[in-house]
C-alpha cells in the first residue's frame, strides 16, 4: 500500500552523518523543528541491483509548489497525495528533467565523486547557515516514546525517511507504490532567496507508472519524442483568454498527434485533433477547455495516444508576464 503518513518536515540542519558500513547506508540529517528533534534518513544505496542510485540537485529551483511551502510552519506537516498542493511527483508534478539525473555510488574514495558527499556538501551550507531551512518529504515515523534516536542520541527517536521517488518500484517494494508520494530534500537560503533541490531514484525503478496504483506500466517510454517548448500563459486581454502551446517535434520521424492529449497542473485533459507534425518541425496549439492555465503558476504535460508522458513542463507567477510567451 502507498506510505503510511507522507508528508513534509520543515526544521534547520543541526548535524549531519554519512554511513559507510553499514549494508543499507544513509546519509543522516538531524533537524531541529520548534522545539523537537527529528532525523532524515536519506537513502544513499539501493537493496535491489543496481545498488547506486540515480541523483540531481537543481541549484536554481524554481516551481509553483515553492509558493505553497515558504510559510509552513517548523515541524512535520501532513501532505495529501494529490495534484495541485505541495504532495511531490517526479512523474507528473514536472519537477525537473530526468535526463539530467546522474548515476552515483553512495561512498568513494576521493574527494566530491560519491552521493554521500553531494548531499552533504549541501547540508554543510544549511547547517552553516542559521537562516537556511530544510524542507523533507517522505514517510513520517515515530516519535518512538522512551526510545532514542539510533544515530543522534535524541529522546524519543521522531523523523522522516522514504526521500526518494515513491512509484515504479519492483519486487518486494510494489507495496509502497502511489502516485503524488514522492520524497526529496528542498533547501531554502533566504539570504540568496535561493531554492535548491536534491531527487533521488533506484535504477531498478519506471518512469512510466499508472495514474492510480503507482505501480510501473510496461514498455519502452516516449519521452521527449515532442518538447514543450513555449506556452502563451497570459495572453493580452480580458478573459477568456486563448492561451497558445507550441511544440517541437525532436525526432527524425513524423509523428501522428491523433489521440495525444495536454494536461493541466489540475490533470484537465484537452484530447488533440488529427494532425501530423513533421519531424523537425513546430506546431502551435490552440489550449481549449477544460485546460487552464493559470497566471499563478503552473504545470503542462503532454501524454502520448497511449496515455505516457512525452514532456512535461512547470512555470511560476513571475514566467507568466502578461503578452509573452513562456520559453521552456
Amino acid at each position: 500500500m502507498p506510505l503510511q503518513e507522507y508528508g513534509v518536515l520543515v526544521g534547520r540542519v543541526v548535524h549531519r552523518k554519512a554511513e559507510t558500513s553499514q549494508q543499507s547506508p544513509h546519509y543522516q540529517v538531524q533537524v531541529a523543528a520548534d522545539g523537537t528533534d527529528y532525523r532524515i534518513a536519506v537513502n544513499v544505496q539501493s537493496a535491489q541491483n543496481p545498488p547506486d542510485l540515480m541523483y540531481l540537485a537543481v541549484e536554481a529551483f524554481a516551481h509553483p509548489l515553492l509558493a505553497t511551502l515558504v510559510d509552513l510552519p517548523d515541524g512535520f506537516t501532513p501532505v495529501p497525495s494529490k495534484p495541485g498542493g505541495m504532495a511531490l511527483d517526479f512523474i507528473r508534478g514536472n519537477l525537473f528533467d530526468r535526463g539530467a539525473m546522474r548515476v552515483l555510488p553512495a561512498n568513494a574514495a576521493g574527494p566530491d565523486n560519491d552521493l554521500s558527499e553531494k548531499i552533504d556538501h549541501f547540508m554543510a551550507r544549511a547547517m552553516g547557515d542559521p537562516g537556511a531551512r530544510v524542507y523533507a518529504f517522505g514517510e513520517r515515523w515515530g516519535p518512538e516514546n522512551g526510545v532514542r534516536d539510533k544515530i543522534f542520541g535524541f529522546d524519543p527517536g521522531n523523523g522522516v525517511h522514504d526521500i526518494h521517488l515513491n512509484q515504479g518500484n519492483s519486487g518486494r517494494f510494489t507495496g509502497d507504490d502511489g502516485v503524488w508520494q514522492d520524497g526529496g530534500l528542498l533547501l531554502h537560503f533566504p539570504i540568496q532567496d535561493q531554492w535548491v533541490g536534491i531527487f533521488l531514484a533506484f535504477q531498478s525503478q519506471s518512469w512510466h507508472t499508472d495514474d492510480s496504483t503507482g505501480h510501473a506500466v510496461q514498455g519502452v517510454g516516449p519521452d521527449h519524442q515532442v518538447r514543450i517548448i513555449g506556452a502563451l500563459v497570459n495572453p493580452v486581454g480580458p478573459a477568456p483568454e486563448l492561451e497558445i502551446l507550441t511544440l517541437l517535434n525532436a525526432s527524425p520521424l513524423d509523428i501522428d498527434l491523433v489521440g495525444w492529449a495536454v494536461l493541466d497542473g489540475l490533470k484537465q485533459r484537452m484530447t488533440l485533433t488529427a494532425q501530423t507534425l513533421a519531424a523537425g518541425d513546430t506546431r502551435r496549439i490552440e489550449l481549449q477547455p477544460p485546460v487552464q492555465l493559470g497566471n499563478q503558476g503552473g504545470l503542462i504535460t503532454l501524454l502520448n495516444a497511449a496515455g505516457l508522458k512525452v514532456d512535461g513542463v512547470a512555470y511560476t507567477k513571475d514566467d507568466a508576464r502578461e503578452g509573452w510567451t513562456v520559453v521552456f
